[in-house]
């Protein structure tokens, strides 16, 4: 009976809120975005406008590519000329697709050099690799975390720590995977991804980009100052956040009683808008390219605009390893770990995130 009631329990959610502005010292926004790295859909909402600028334009077209390939060997990422080529000289980033993080094994390989492999028990035996027990394993061990540094590797590839992991990926327990790829670098060279992996089967895409114009839609009224909002003057952030999953879900916000589907409707006080603009892209999109957009959008205010704010929300891989930085990213029933960024015309601006059962409370 105790089981049947943990399976029937809403599994726990957290939502974490706070406020800054743009220019004090101390802001994390950067950091945040930074250390978000395997994000699967950016969504962003501009109330009052109709058409995007030529600048907003501009950078949602240019986020991609991203690469897929199949059937990849996991000792191609850790050579010493994948390591010059990519790790050193950019922002590479790799996640296992088409894997469930709670039922097989999956691998990451995050900007900072980290290859990071989730694997289960009888795989990591037979690596002979040393690692650490998933956190979110249950009372018996079932999933295993190895964390392998490359750029610390690629310092002494004579050592015996490197013969080692070499080794095992190569002879003691070869393993392929389906990757996706993405790589941001500096300089006017060009990307040599595809002819780097063309023994492979890999594929160049573009994010999917979906924009739209919402006419008449109702909308909290927020005070930048108020993340828990004002009686009959102001929405609270949560209150925001909700709405926000309505609206990019396309639920019909009128509570009408003949619904079935629906009986939300948007929280009071708040004002009709008479169009507001809505573009999400979908794809493997790198944090750079987020950051560039959060930027783009905080200018958005420097001519003045009949929108009193904008949002900007990303959300991450649900079967990723990990979600901010290296901490470890389990799925249980929701997978979820996402953020949203309400940006201000007076440059302050509120930070949502969210995780679900099997997460740290975010940074």
């Amino acid at each position: 009976m105790a089981m049947l009631r943990r399976l029937q329990a809403s599994p726990r959610h957290l939502l974490v809120c706070e406020k800054s502005n743009f220019g004090h010292d101390k802001s994390r926004h950067n950091h945040l975005v930074e250390t978000h790295y395997h994000n699967y859909r950016v969504s962003f909402l501009i109330p009052e406008c109709g058409l995007l600028s030529k600048e907003l334009k501009s950078l949602v077209m240019e986020i991609g590519p991203y690469y897929s390939v199949k059937n990849l060997p996991l000792h191609e990422l850790i050579t010493h000329e994948f390591i010059h080529t990519f790790v050193q000289k950019g922002s590479f980033s790799a996640l296992t697709y088409n894997t469930s993080i709670d039922e097989d094994n999956t691998v990451a390989l995050l900007p900072n050099g980290k290859l990071i492999l989730s694997l289960d028990k009888d795989t990591y035996e037979e690596t002979g690799l040393q690692g650490h027990p998933s956190r979110y394993s249950g009372r018996k061990t079932m999933k295993f975390i190895i964390s392998i540094d490359l750029m610390d590797l690629s310092l002494n590839l004579d050592s015996k720590k490197y013969e080692r992991i070499s080794w095992s990926f190569k002879e003691k327990k070869p393993l392929k995977f389906d990757f996706l790829l993405a790589w941001h670098h500096t300089g006017a060279e060009e990307s040599t991804m595809m002819s780097y992996f063309s023994k492979y089967q890999i594929q160049e895409h573009q994010p999917k980009v979906a924009l739209s114009t919402v006419r008449e839609l109702q909308c909290p009224v927020l005070q930048s100052s108020s993340l828990a909002g004002e009686p009959e003057e102001a929405c609270s952030a949560l209150e925001l956040f909700d709405w926000l999953g309505a609206v990019f879900c396309n639920v019909d916000l009128n509570n009408q009683s003949h619904s079935f589907i629906s009986t939300y409707c948007c929280p009071q006080p708040n004002t009709v808008l008479a169009q507001a603009c809505l573009c999400t892209v979908t794809g493997f999109i790198l944090p750079e390219k987020i950051h560039a957009l959060l930027e783009q959008l905080r200018h958005y205010f420097d001519e003045p605009k009949l929108a009193p704010w904008v949002t900007l929300s990303v959300q991450g891989f649900a079967d990723s390893p990990v979600s901010w930085r290296e901490k470890e990213h389990g799925f249980q029933k929701g997978g979820e770990h996402l953020y949203n960024f309400v940006v201000f015309s007076n440059q302050d601006y509120w930070l949502q995130m969210a995780v679900g059962a099997f997460d740290d409370c975010p940074p």
